[in-house]
């Protein structure tokens, strides 16, 4: 522990899709619905889905093997790993330790995953800024992965057409040239409007016991109130993480915001007055996948000359809680 907070580099950034696409064109086999119908409410033309025995944790393996690499570290370099999900294949053992053994760490590190729902990159990245600045931990890998497309109802046409599944993790670490890396971050919730997304996880009472009444299986959106809410507060939210960091718009070079809904984030991007090119979306290819949009975004977009490094971001999300955050980073060399 130190008295001086100690600043954050991100060192590298790696994302992992499963193999398998389902196209609008395929969910009309499933229900009335079209591409058009889609696409012109949505922004998504198609979505990566797991198949088989596949999950979440495959997902986040892989992601953080490509962000270690980009980081040129061993997993033994760790010494904390945050994760988060809304879509654990179990509720415990947790994600992070799952991918603790599955890196083969030896050391008895520290490991846990968190629940932000699609804002959970940004809170990861929040808990691993505190703890790097207070030099309780060095290396910290942040794993963000989710596979919805179990957890909705695929006979609800008003939430299975969004989500993807997807990961993307961080390896974060102390600064040694004392730059941070992390120039403005914030996080926030208001739980009420807890009931605009839910997910219920049910078990039992006691059979010697009055039992209660169940509450219907998977995702569970109020669409319009969700658009609603984050319509109003994030263009806004973000307007002010930048001034309250002493910049201006201009002074940012790309907006990589959470890939939940093509018309939210042309209202964010609308209110900042950023051209197309600066506004990363790949929510067409992938749909909403959760807390893994924002890393899978950022490092695709700089696989395909899409971002260039050694410029400033603004990271955006939001999701069920309800919360939301965002984070303005320095996108140094190599990192993806």
């Amino acid at each position: 522990m130190t008295d001086k907070l100690i600043p954050l580099r991100i060192a590298g950034v790696g994302y992992s899709l499963p193999e398998t696409v389902i196209t609008n064109d395929d969910l009309t086999k499933l229900y009335e619905t079209s591409d058009e119908w889609i696409y012109t409410r949505t922004g998504i033309k198609e979505r990566r889905v797991v198949s088989g025995e596949q999950n979440a944790i495959d997902l986040g393996f892989e992601a953080a093997q490509r962000a270690l690499e980009k980081a040129k570290m061993n997993p033994d370099d760790i010494d904390l790993i945050v994760a988060a999900s809304s879509a654990p294949p179990d509720l415990y053992p947790a994600i992070a330790c799952h991918i603790h053994q599955r890196l083969g760490i030896k050391a008895q590190i520290p490991a846990f995953d968190i629940t932000a729902a699609c804002s959970g990159l940004i809170y990861g990245l929040s808990i691993a800024r505190a703890y790097v600045a207070s030099g309780m931990y060095k290396n910290i890998l942040i794993v963000a992965t989710d596979n919805n497309s179990r957890l909705v109802n695929w006979e609800d046409r008003s939430t299975s057409i969004l989500f993807g599944d997807g990961a993307g993790a961080m390896v974060v670490t102390q600064a040694e040239d004392g730059i941070d890396d992390i120039i403005a971050i914030d996080i926030k919730a208001d739980g009420n409007y807890g009931n605009l997304i839910e997910l219920s996880f049910d078990g039992k009472n006691c059979p010697l016991v009055e039992q209660y009444e169940e509450k219907p299986k998977g995702i569970r959106m109020n669409g319009r109130g969700v658009y609603t809410f984050v319509a109003k507060i994030l263009p806004h939210y973000v307007e002010n993480l930048i001034t309250n960091a002493g910049l201006k718009a201009e002074d940012i070079d790309y907006l990589i915001p959470h890939q939940a809904n093509i018309r939210i984030i042309q209202a964010v991007q609308e209110r900042l007055g950023y051209s197309d090119d600066k506004v990363v979306t790949n929510i067409k290819y992938y749909g909403n996948t959760s807390a893994a949009s924002i890393p899978i975004a950022l490092a695709e977009s700089v696989e395909k000359g899409n971002v260039k490094l050694g410029t400033t971001a603004v990271l955006c999300g939001f999701g069920a809680g309800m919360t939301w955050g965002g984070a303005i980073v320095r996108l140094r060399e190599g990192i993806c």
